[in-house]
């Protein structure tokens, strides 16, 4: 699914206009043994979720609406997303920040208790082997989340280094939460709806922040987070609850938020300046060249001590070869590998993600560019189907983000 969440829904969509539907929902929704459902996979077919495979998991690409509108009706009422193949996870243990942060380039000491960020998992060359929310629930408890698609190499890489860690005498312990589901509800409608679901007063609960509250009657875990630049939550809670906070989450709505598929996740991170692993995002890019300086904490960047510091805090210091832009361009929408020349026609980069911007109506784009070609303003070519379109270097988030934050 390497950069084609968007392409694969309106192909879909296009298929649905031109052929039968039975014959569609036949090679859509064919019985895949390998492929794991989540807790909504029913309920996803029963609103006329298109099933694809993602990750090993079988989940919604889109739904009755199209990606275009399910974009748009995000960021103008709210959407709520299956998100349960992501893997969530516990370490536990008075050692438990000590050792994470020998993997990731978080302060998380630093951390308030109930409070998280966006960090980076990174290897031995300071490459990315995943990015991760991470919440430091309290000095003994941190609650991560890791990609579907890197769950398998995460775990391995976490489990290695723990087994070496516990050996020289760290108290540190694991739980990864498979009896949890994990929702997003996203959108400026996001807390209203909520709110009518738990006694927790969510005016007061703020971006990045985390708490351990009871919802539509429930035990669940919430952070005020997402992926769409929206404010939102994403939480937590036990599978066999799923669908019944699914149908509260909706019927609180009265219809305005809607079910809500990875097509449209895509778009609206791709609109935010996100990063998608994988894509725009891997093992042999570093933090610094993905434009995730910022989340290097201050007091890692006097000490070190995490996998690859040596290479992220030198090009820190004297700056990256490659970085990473956001663009605007003309012509067709650039794809993922879209070759990037600067005006003279020399290669300087690739597109990693784009698409056409259901929120902007144009077209938007992010890659890695030689540095001294990344400022604002710089004028490019990207090559789409061998034709040079115009570009220009822009600034990301393409849409502005709208987080709750404290004032």
């Amino acid at each position: 699914m390497r950069g084609g969440l968007w392409q694969l829904g309106q192909s879909i969509t296009r298929r649905l206009a031109q052929t039968d539907k039975r014959t569609i929902a036949r090679r859509c929704y064919a019985s895949d043994a390998e492929l794991k459902k989540t807790a909504l996979y029913d309920f996803h077919v029963a609103h006329g979720g298109k099933m694809v495979p993602f990750a090993g998991w079988s989940m919604p690409i889109q739904y009755k609406d199209s990606i275009m509108d399910s974009t748009v009706n995000c960021r103008e009422n709210g959407s709520l997303f299956d998100v349960a193949h992501m893997c969530g996870l516990s370490l536990k243990g008075k050692d438990c920040i000590s050792f994470l942060e020998k993997l990731v380039i978080a302060d998380v000491a630093g951390l308030a208790p109930g409070s998280g960020t966006l960090t980076v998992f990174t290897n031995e060359k300071g490459g990315a082997i995943d990015d991760s929310v991470i919440t430091k629930v309290n000095d003994t408890h941190i609650y991560l989340v890791v990609n579907a698609g890197c769950r398998d190499k995460d775990l391995a890489h976490i489990e290695e280094h723990m087994k070496a860690f516990k050996l020289k005498g760290g108290d540190v312990s694991w739980h990864i939460h498979d009896e949890r589901s994990l929702l997003a509800l996203q959108g400026p409608l996001a807390a209203p709806v909520l709110q009518h679901l738990t006694k927790f007063d969510l005016s007061k609960f703020y971006f990045g922040e985390f708490q351990m509250i009871d919802i539509n009657g429930v035990h669940c875990y919430l952070t005020r987070t997402g992926y769409t630049g929206e404010d939102g939550f994403e939480i937590s809670v036990p599978s066999e609850h799923t669908v019944d906070l699914a149908k509260a989450i909706l019927e609180k709505s009265e219809g305005k938020v809607r079910l809500t598929g990875l097509g449209a996740r895509d778009s609206l991170r791709l609109e935010a300046g996100l990063c998608l692993y994988g894509n725009d995002m891997e093992q042999h890019i570093t933090p610094v060249e993905a434009g995730l300086t910022w989340a290097v904490g201050k007091r890692r960047r006097a000490e070190g001590g995490f996998l690859g510091a040596d290479v992220i805090l030198k090009q820190i210091a004297d700056g990256p070869a490659i970085r990473r832009v956001g663009f605007f361009s003309a012509g067709p929408p650039p794809r993922g590998h879209s070759e990037i020349q600067n005006e003279n026609g020399q290669t300087i980069g690739e597109v990693t993600s784009g698409g056409f911007s259901p929120c902007l109506k144009k077209n938007i784009s992010m890659g890695y560019v030689k540095s001294g070609n990344h400022k604002a303003g710089t004028k490019v070519k990207i090559i789409v189907r061998g034709k040079a379109n115009d570009g220009n270097v822009t600034k990301m988030p393409f849409v502005p983000t709208k987080y709750y934050k404290s004032s």
